[in-house]
């Protein structure tokens, strides 16, 4: 018996299309995300003279966070879970996203040549980032642990890229800070203060969600805050800064104000001892991004929002180079 018709049986042209573009989205929407084009150039970093480590945080969660075009490795490891890997970053295509709760960590004796101290040293810091709620986000990245809070002298603080800082005039603005002791500031005198008090403080806030690149510069001489590739100048209000001790008003150069941006440190950075320090202090301070050891924890002052780059430098960079980084990040082109 025979049939009628043989010829194949085919959908209409319409049909095949639809479900063409069906199986595309499909694919689509189930295909692991891909990295956004990177706005930034990042051998401008790189060929920066001085760089210690440049981390682009371009890895997924889970994995080691790692220095790139630097002698060292430098590897960023997470200290509470996996931290999100997520699109959009200037020298990446990517960025890592901190919750408050988590933060990255290189263990002390493992810093190499991150472990810049000594009464010449000098350090650069200089960091991609989107800050979400600057009352809370407090800690950008340093070595920098400090103890339990007021009068306690047992910190082992060396540099940090901090902000909010309202005890000596730097509410929500962008705090950079250098200890040579350790513990608390102390006068000429030897007298303490009750905290560590030595930091620049940027003229302006820091911008909130939004992009922006936050930088600053030790020469050992004066610690320097950028906001956005610019030095933030700021003369010092005694009154106003809560800065009307002796110490701020006329331990500076001549006898005259330490300033607030530049600010005035001129001592050198703190080396932690074992044979000095293991009785007085608490144990060595680790490299830390987005939270640091403050008030008797961790997470008290610990970053919400993102990390898109983060940069350490073992001398001061000139204004025109802080602004060159800035430039090669390209955040006009990120979105939050």
């Amino acid at each position: 018996m025979a049939f009628a018709n043989t010829t194949p049986w085919k959908l209409p042209m319409t049909h095949n299309r639809f479900f063409a573009a069906l199986v595309a989205v499909l694919f689509l929407s189930t295909a692991p995300a891909s990295a956004a084009p990177p706005t930034g150039d990042p051998s401008v970093i790189e060929k920066t003279p001085g760089l210690v480590a440049f981390w682009t945080f371009g890895e997924e969660a889970g994995q080691p966070r790692v220095s790139t075009g630097t002698k060292e490795k430098h590897a960023l490891r997470e200290a509470t879970g996996p931290i999100p890997r997520v699109e959009g970053g200037p020298f990446s295509g990517y960025s890592a996203e901190l919750n408050g709760k988590q933060w990255l960590a290189i263990k002390h004796d493992q810093l190499g040549d991150l472990n810049i101290s000594g009464k010449d040293a000098q350090v650069s810091m200089f960091a991609v980032v989107m800050v979400r709620d600057v009352s809370r986000s407090r800690t950008i990245a340093g070595i920098w642990s400090e103890g339990k809070g007021a009068h306690d002298d047992t910190g082992t603080r060396q540099y940090a890229l901090l902000a909010h800082m309202p005890a000596y005039g730097g509410d929500r603005r962008l705090t950079p800070h250098i200890s040579s002791e350790g513990g608390v500031t102390r006068r000429k005198d030897g007298s303490p203060l009750p905290w560590n008090a030595d930091y620049a403080a940027t003229k302006a806030p820091i911008p909130e969600g939004v992009w922006c690149t936050l930088g600053f510069t030790y020469d050992s001489q004066y610690i320097r805050a950028y906001i956005n590739g610019v030095l933030d100048a700021r003369t010092l209000d005694p009154k106003k800064d809560n800065r009307d001790d002796p110490y701020f008003t006329s331990e500076g150069p001549g006898g005259k104000d330490r300033g607030m941006n530049p600010y005035y440190h001129g001592r050198g950075i703190f080396r932690y001892d074992p044979k000095l320090h293991a009785k007085t202090k608490i144990a060595p301070s680790d490299f830390t991004v987005g939270a640091r050891y403050a008030g008797g924890s961790m997470l008290s002052e610990a970053f919400r929002g993102k990390f898109g780059g983060l940069a350490v430098f073992d001398r001061a960079l000139t204004d025109d180079e802080i602004k060159k980084l800035h430039d090669a990040a390209g955040i006009e082109s990120l979105r939050p």
